[in-house]
């Protein structure tokens, strides 16, 4: 690998378009995956897969539904439907090829449950072979979310323990609630399934902010992270515009 690995995620870039122009713009723009939000779910699935095979792009994960709470894993009276959604999730995750599902637990507010969020966790991964992520969400972004602390993740997974639950780590959402992202990284870096960037604190391009990704980005492949970055970030301007903060950060 001679550079980066980035994946771009639909639910971020690109959003004035159609979903499935979105796969192609990310093709055209030289991407070397993609992720989507839940946006799969709601597309004809033989025409995404007609894309996917068109752009030859992967899929490294989809969100379950997300709906007006940002899931309901851990909502305890919406069992039915939070099951529901995660199977709905494998089935069009298994059908295009995704390598994960992220479960979400929910903005619950005072409703929220964490013997339900883990009984959802399980099911998903008894469900099947298929990594499932989790990701703590900042207070400043979600107030009302369930999983805020990353600390809180890895005791959900040590508690869990299945090497295929694994902890979305959102660089921004990291540095907006603890600080010091990259001492979180390395304190739970075996427990990280992918990683995602922006800058901080305006979630923009990552080429600015007061994370040094120049920095970060080889810090994490040093200490042995070998996936893709995936870019969840609000552009500035339009998405083509901005991309040249990837020639910041190329290998040598």
């Amino acid at each position: 690998m001679n550079h980066y690995r980035f994946s771009a995620n639909t639910g971020f870039l690109w959003k004035e378009l159609l979903f499935i122009d979105r796969i192609r713009r990310a093709a055209a723009c030289g991407f070397d995956a993609v992720e989507f939000h839940d946006e799969a779910q709601q597309a004809d699935t033989l025409a995404l897969s007609d894309v996917l095979t068109e752009t030859g792009l992967r899929v490294l994960g989809l969100n379950v539904r997300m709906g007006e709470t940002a899931g309901c894993a851990a909502i305890a009276s919406r069992k039915k439907e939070a099951l529901k959604d995660i199977d709905t999730a494998i089935e069009t995750a298994q059908r295009i090829g995704a390598g994960s599902i992220h479960v979400l637990a929910g903005r619950t507010g005072d409703e929220g449950n964490r013997n339900s969020y883990l009984r959802a966790l399980r099911h998903a991964l008894n469900a099947s072979d298929i990594t499932i992520l989790i990701e703590p969400i900042c207070r400043a972004a979600m107030p009302d979310y369930f999983l805020h602390d990353i600390d809180q993740a890895a005791e959900i997974l040590d508690e869990i323990d299945n090497p295929r639950l694994r902890i979305l780590f959102d660089c921004y959402h990291i540095e907006a609630e603890h600080g010091a992202m990259m001492e979180q990284f390395h304190k739970h870096k075996s427990r990280i399934g992918h990683i995602q960037i922006a800058s901080f604190p305006e979630r923009a391009e990552p080429n600015q902010g007061s994370i040094d990704y120049g920095i970060a980005l080889r810090e994490f492949l040093a200490a042995g992270y070998g996936g893709y970055f995936g870019c969840e970030y609000n552009p500035k301007k339009a998405v083509e515009v901005g991309l040249s903060w990837r020639d910041h950060f190329q290998l040598s």
